[in-house]
């Protein structure tokens, strides 16, 4: 046992040892009365508060009130909050939305610290997040719940090129995060007007609660769950989320990465108008919840305004494919980019048209349901037209950019790749397939 702890310390530091032993203990207690990839192997940081800590990109944004959006992306007309040249690299401390939101109080120092989160280990930045907009209205059943961070205005950058977005690195921020499951949304929501979704019953509906006549915004209608998660170092360095089982625990590798990173897509002139709400990904990326974009991928991204306009948010500590519950484990990470503006030929040649992701094993082709229904017309949520998508982006990498006769590359397609859920829950659903770069 003095072996686990002399390890622990070495790896954690004494502080943050005793606050990932504390919140283990404390973490089982709340959730109990609430009730893939490679694993991150990291040694945390500590808090990362603003300014504190490794800080590796060339430039370095916060995540002050007045460089978010909280619920809403930018416009094709929104003014940076940042400027940097093309091949640049950028830290960005982002801030969950979990410990913020108005079921949770909007108060993350009470909220945190009810489940055993000294005040100086609640990050400073999303309390001043919480305070700012605290004087402003928030509608909790139509605004977005993400912090998005940016735009950062990359120079050269024109419509109709790509932006290259490199992920070098994504430390978690504090040693906890939260998963949510709200707003009767899920894979096994309860519909409009109290409708049971087609293949289940009204008692498989999660969370099991239901609407109860609270009027419309009040958001302790839904019955939510918010499970406070710690993380602790596992065997072999890995990083590790902790849930109760019973009197038990069970644990699970963290793999943080950002599930929000996108350019500016909609030309809208009003901050919150309905187009840019931060839930649906975009032909500009967005929420893309695709658990692959972790350290060392990269996510292409078609340009519809000068500057590109790249923000980020949405970050998450580990998600499994289809995000069912409706959020990841979400937690505060400092990521840092390298932003590279690419002309005519340098990326994926479906990426001038759509979003296209690639990791250091794999091309990952994408496909999205209804990925410019933020526009108007409501929002497409078939499963299966977004797996139709992804499988053309995939014949179309596979054509034109590694030669293959198109005939055969679906041939190749039905034997050799796999196709993901990337996520189910953001109204416009995503597929992704993850083609082997060996096979090549």
């Amino acid at each position: 046992m003095n072996r686990v702890r002399d390890a622990l310390l070495a790896a954690l530091g004494r502080r943050t040892f005793l606050q990932a032993v504390a919140a283990v203990g404390v973490g089982g207690a709340a959730a109990g009365a609430v009730g893939a990839p490679a694993a991150a192997r990291s040694k945390p940081a500590g808090i990362l508060q603003p300014g504190k800590g490794p800080i590796r990109g060339r430039h370095y944004l916060r995540s002050r009130p007045d460089q978010v959006r909280w619920g809403y992306v930018p416009s094709t007309g929104s003014t940076p909050v940042l400027r940097m040249r093309s091949g640049e690299t950028v830290t960005v401390d982002t801030v969950s939305h979990e410990g913020i939101l108005e079921d949770q109080g909007r108060d993350p120092i009470a909220w945190f610290g009810a489940r055993g989160v000294k005040r100086g280990d609640v990050l400073t930045d999303a309390v001043d997040i919480a305070r700012t907009y605290a004087r402003t209205t928030r509608d909790f059943d139509v605004d977005g719940p993400h912090v998005v961070t940016g735009p950062i205005h990359v120079d050269g950058a024109e419509p109709g090129d790509v932006l290259k977005v490199d992920m070098i690195e994504a430390l978690p921020r504090v040693p906890y995060g939260v998963i949510s499951s709200r707003h009767g949304k899920g894979a096994l929501p309860r519909l409009a007007g109290g409708a049971v979704p087609a293949g289940i019953a009204e008692p498989e509906i999660m969370p099991p609660v239901a609407t109860d006549g609270r009027p419309t915004g009040d958001p302790r209608r839904y019955g939510n769950v918010s499970v406070f998660t710690p993380v602790r170092t596992g065997r072999g360095g890995a990083l590790t989320g902790v849930l109760p089982r019973g009197r038990k625990q069970v644990t699970f590798p963290l793999n943080p990465f950002m599930g929000m990173m996108g350019v500016a897509f909609a030309d809208a002139p009003a901050l919150t108008d309905p187009s840019l709400n931060s839930i649906p990904p975009t032909l500009g990326g967005g929420n893309i919840d695709i658990n692959l974009l972790t350290t060392g991928s990269t996510f292409y991204l078609p340009v519809f305004a000068e500057g590109a306009l790249f923000y980020a948010g949405d970050p998450h500590m580990a998600m499994g494919n289809g995000e069912v519950a409706l959020t990841a484990m979400e937690g505060s990470l400092r990521a840092t980019y390298r932003l590279t503006v690419i002309k005519k030929k340098g990326a994926p040649s479906v990426a001038f048209r759509y979003p296209f992701a690639e990791t250091p094993d794999a091309w990952v082709p994408i496909g999205l349901s209804d990925p410019d229904g933020s526009l108007g017309g409501g929002q497409g949520t078939d499963l299966d037209v977004a797996m139709r998508r992804a499988v053309v982006n995939a014949l179309d990498f596979l054509e034109h950019d590694l030669g293959m006769n198109r005939a055969i590359a679906y041939a190749y397609l039905s034997a050799a790749a796999d196709f993901h859920v990337s996520q189910v829950v953001d109204r416009t659903v995503g597929v992704h397939a993850v083609i082997p770069k060996t096979h090549f």
